[in-house]
């Protein structure tokens, strides 16, 4: 065991090498530094010098606030008061813990809260949190929370709210996709409750994305006296109260007066009194946007930014994501069980066509694998070529000479049906006849993962080892866990996947992350065309606002500039 120096993880300092040598960048060190529970402010210190860098004083666990910085300028220029409107999609919400949607997540996170967030910089910081800390290979990890935060009925958040919390993540009656990213975690007896404010994760394996899972959006921190019904009872830490919630119709949120966290100005957050959000389809939100009816929409597609992107009054802030459609295979389900016919289907993308037809060229090719260049293990490899005179022989190698008539599903609200259209016709020549079958988001939802062939859209994830976790692995039982769409379960890529959560040094995580990529590639259970590029368009009389990866509204420090 290596004696920790300053009180920071040793592996910090051996990173604060490789970025010395050039072997590392910046940006994964500042990652890295701060998952293994340095400070933004002693990451920033250590990343700037060259030399043997203490840890300042008292600066170890990160800020008491989420985000440290935000696009307000001078303080003296924050005004308080007024309203923000978007347009954005309103579901069906009951228990946070199984949200598998943005949509939920942006509705529940304005009262609710995490242990940590994830911001727009891609760097994880405390929320809750005071701080943590891990062991040297990173099989314990210590989170002590913050003291003296209440919940908005005036309950003070405890351990005992923490414990509850994770009971709901892990248990499989609740359904939570939690229960898939903390597999390292063998039940609550893995959890130990060690104060009212400290408790100790014991993994059964290393993994250094603790931090990160604890902001995926299901992982809101409840009152341990939470029913099963958010809407019923909205009750949670966050800087607003739901003042009413109409599926599909209308949320409004009212400022909380007693929120814990301070603005830059030294009053109580969050800056604005009311939001709002209105659910109308996507054309009516372009349309409301131009005409002033709302002052942000969800999420926009490629045609809302080109529609967009030139109007005055509007700021258009893009963020390059791990955000992606994937052509996904069942491969319990005929014909997908034989891994050529996945392949063949795979060598149908004209990777560069598809970016321009479905997103405007606003993007990055992509191989087919789980994995983004925005993922600090990333292995580059070449983008595969269109071959569809390879697939057409893949097929008759695999018993269809005569080619193949299979059913395409998917749904119709974002760039889907341009990429099935053009996927049907570059499939033609290799001998697939897609049907295609595409519907309104509720039709795919409700069948998503029972579909033998669809097209889904994922949310950005900040690790590749978090995205592979939620979507490509089993339980100890050897059943798929709740997003494994495809039911693809591999022994060797599950191996290296595990050994990948615990490898610290980011080169060494790399070439497992070459081995993964590589697996995906050969005998996975996907095709991805391009990596999405996001864009948060808002009215330009409102600061702080952030373009976040996964298109989540932070707004405790959003303000309006026009009061």
């Amino acid at each position: 065991m290596k004696k920790r120096k300053n009180g920071l993880h040793p592996a910090i300092w051996d990173m604060q090498s490789s970025l010395r040598k050039g072997n590392m960048n910046r940006r994964d060190f500042m990652r890295f530094a701060t998952l293994l529970g340095a400070s933004a402010a002693t990451a920033t210190i250590m990343s700037a010098c060259g030399g043997d860098t203490a840890a300042p004083s008292g600066s170890e666990g990160a800020s008491s606030t989420g985000s440290e910085a935000t696009e307000s300028g001078a303080t003296g220029s924050i005004k308080r008061g007024g309203s923000w409107t978007s347009a954005m999609e309103l579901q069906a919400i009951d228990h946070p813990a199984r949200l598998s949607w943005t949509q939920g997540a942006n509705i529940v996170r304005q009262v609710s809260e995490y242990l940590t967030e994830t911001g727009a910089d891609n760097i994880t910081r405390p929320y809750l949190l005071e701080r943590w800390e891990a062991n040297d290979d990173v099989t314990e990890w210590t989170l002590y929370l913050k003291k003296g935060i209440n919940f908005n009925n005036g309950q003070e958040l405890q351990a005992d709210d923490v414990m509850f919390t994770i009971g709901e993540w892990l248990n499989e009656d609740v359904g939570s996709s939690m229960l898939g990213l903390l597999s390292y975690l063998d039940g609550m007896q893995s959890v130990e409750k060690v104060d009212d404010y400290t408790i100790k994760f014991h993994l059964s394996a290393g993994n250094i994305g603790v931090p990160e899972h604890l902001f995926h959006y299901p992982g809101i921190i409840l009152p341990r006296d939470f029913g099963g019904d958010f809407i019923k009872q909205p009750v949670g830490t966050g800087p607003f109260t739901l003042e009413e919630y109409a599926e599909g119709e209308r949320a409004r949120f009212k400022r909380r007066e007693d929120y814990w966290r301070n603005g830059a100005d030294g009053k109580s957050l969050p800056y604005l009194d009311e939001l709002t959000y209105i659910s109308i389809d996507r054309d009516a939100s372009v349309a409301a946007i131009q005409g002033g009816q709302v002052d942000s929409l969800f999420q926009p597609r490629p045609s809302d930014w080109q529609a967009l992107k030139d109007v005055p009054g509007l700021t258009v802030r893009p963020v390059s994501t791990a955000q992606c459609y994937v052509t996904r295979m069942r491969v319990d389900l005929e014909p997908w069980t034989d891994v050529r016919v996945r392949n063949a289907l795979k060598m149908c993308h004209d990777r560069e066509k598809i970016l321009q037809l479905a997103y405007f060229g606003e993007g990055d090719l992509s191989i087919d694998a789980h994995v983004a260049p925005v993922h600090p293990a990333y292995c580059e490899q070449p983008i595969p070529k269109y071959d569809p005179e390879g697939a057409k022989a893949l097929l008759a190698e695999a018993g269809y000479p005569d080619g193949l008539t299979v059913t395409l599903v998917t749904k119709n609200d974002e760039a889907e049906p341009a990429i099935a259209q053009a996927l049907k016709e570059m499939a033609a020549p290799a001998g697939f006849d897609l049907q295609l079958d595409i519907t309104e988001p509720g039709g795919y939802w409700e069948r998503w993962a029972d579909v033998d062939l669809g097209v889904t859209a994922w949310s950005h994830r900040p690790l590749g080892t978090m995205v592979l976790a939620l979507g490509y692995i089993a339980d100890e039982e050897g059943v798929p866990v709740p997003w494994n769409e495809t039911r693809w379960v591999d022994e060797e890529f599950s191996t290296k996947l595990r050994e990948a959560e615990a490898t610290l040094d980011v080169e060494a995580r790399r070439k497992i992350f070459c081995e993964l990529e590589t697996i995906m590639q050969e005998r996975g259970p996907i095709g991805n065309a391009f990596w999405k590029k996001m864009w948060n368009i808002t009215r330009s009389n409102f600061e702080g606002v952030q373009s976040h990866p996964t298109s989540y509204d932070l707004m405790t420090e959003v303000w309006r500039n026009d009061l």
